[in-house]
């Protein structure tokens, strides 16, 4: 699964792409400028045709992108959510699935800590992605790096969680030896464990259900 992640900005939008294989590996990262702080709907069309030659060039599965909900002003409120907006759009324009989270889950997903500065998070992902002797990136980059791999790890371990309840339910339903059917919990009543019997055989007319005995613990 390739994945790429995006750091929304007024004035620039920092990129991000790593690939989940056995581990998350890094493909690229960047920044898209906004070309002589253009402003309106220049800046926003120059946002997305950045935003879509990027898509087009390392072909990603899915977008990671961040949900901010805290700006200096309503003014730059509304800006970055104008850069949140034009992302989704170009996401949708090329069949991606978008999926966001806070700074706080990216940040606790990376570091291990929801209130990690900076400097912390561009070390994890450093290491993370075996950068260590590659050139330094700009706080952008290293932030959209960060926000793909919170999707790598999050979409990886929901993935086992999902896989280990399929087969505990699997387990669950199969008949054990003498026709018996195992039961999530077990029914009590007064100090003593009900069991019942099944019949094993598909396909075969209803029986009625024989009668509960008791079996003392």
């Amino acid at each position: 699964m390739r994945i790429i992640g995006v750091d929304p900005g007024n004035a620039v939008t920092g990129f991000g792409v790593v690939e989940r294989l056995t581990a998350p590996a890094y493909i690229a990262a960047g920044a898209i400028r906004n070309p002589k702080m253009a402003r309106g709907p220049r800046r926003l069309a120059a946002l997305y045709d950045g935003l879509i030659a990027t898509i087009d060039t390392y072909a990603p599965d899915v977008m990671s992108l961040e949900r901010s909900f805290v700006a200096a002003n309503v003014q730059s409120a509304f800006t970055l959510g104008e850069a949140r907006a034009i992302a989704m759009l170009a996401a949708a324009h090329r069949g991606l699935e978008v999926f966001e989270y806070t700074p706080t889950d990216v940040k606790l997903t990376i570091a291990g800590y929801g209130r990690a500065d900076k400097a912390q998070v561009e070390q994890m992902v450093r290491r993370t992605l075996r950068m260590d002797n590659a050139p330094p990136l700009t706080h952008d980059a290293t932030d959209a790096l960060a926000i793909a791999l919170c999707h790598a790890f999050r979409a990886h371990f929901g993935n086992a969680l999902r896989a280990a309840e399929s087969r505990d339910k699997e387990l669950r339903g199969k008949p054990t030896g003498g026709g018996r059917v195992c039961e999530p919990r077990p029914k009590l009543d007064g100090g003593r464990v009900w069991c019942r019997a099944e019949p094993r055989g598909l396909g075969h007319p209803l029986e009625p259900r024989p009668k509960l005995r008791a079996v003392r613990p």
